[in-house]
């Protein structure tokens, strides 16, 4: 079943990029039904039973575009987190390349402490769906952008395992349960963020 009806391509026109074209559709509008359903109920109450119904197509149509509901809470966050990619790997300074590797590494905890507050919902379902969350491709590439800048930073007390401990102060979880049940403002999260790296760069 599809969400739009395959239809017929034009003169010309090769039936595969059709098909193709409709599958794109199809994808954009299960990805539409999806927001839509986290902004009324929370990436909790978003699941592939309530996607299907609402988009008007089998459960299996849903499984088939995205294989979970990890692989959807993924799909729901590729424009955002290739954003912050963007940003980090390209970006003006002090985030991107150009500035000195402390100032990166707090402007980086900094950028996703925001990006958390606004996407962290998706981003906590999905950390929770994934099979193993750590492997993800984003959160592979975030976790050697920190190892790199604590080398360049002249850290030499084992930078893939440093950059491991500081990845888990800006877990989603984490940061969405300081702020809403402790009242812990941004802003300190960011101060105890730049604490934590300056310590860590000027002590190793």
């Amino acid at each position: 079943m599809s969400l739009i009806p395959v239809r017929p391509g034009g003169p010309g026109e090769p039936a595969a990029e059709s098909e193709r074209r409709d599958a794109a559709r199809n994808r954009a509008l299960l990805l539409r039904a999806a927001r839509e359903l986290v902004e009324e109920a929370g990436a909790d109450g978003l699941t592939m039973a309530s996607l299907a119904a609402r988009a008007g197509v089998g459960k299996g149509t849903v499984f088939r575009r995205f294989g979970s509901r990890g692989g959807l809470m993924l799909a729901l966050l590729s424009d955002a987190e290739a954003g912050f990619q963007g940003r980090f790997m390209f970006g003006p300074p002090p985030l991107g390349p150009g500035a000195p590797p402390l100032a990166r590494l707090i402007a980086f905890g900094a950028e996703r402490i925001n990006w958390v507050l606004e996407y962290g919902e998706l981003a906590r379902a999905a950390d929770a769906s994934a099979h193993n969350r750590f492997d993800v491709p984003a959160a592979v590439l975030w976790h050697r952008h920190l190892e790199m800048l604590l080398r360049e930073a002249g850290v030499t007390a084992d930078p893939w395992l440093m950059a491991g401990a500081l990845s888990v102060t800006l877990e989603p979880e984490r940061i969405l349960h300081s702020v809403r049940v402790h009242g812990v403002s941004p802003e300190r999260l960011a101060e105890s963020w730049r604490e934590l790296v300056t310590r860590v760069v000027r002590g190793g």
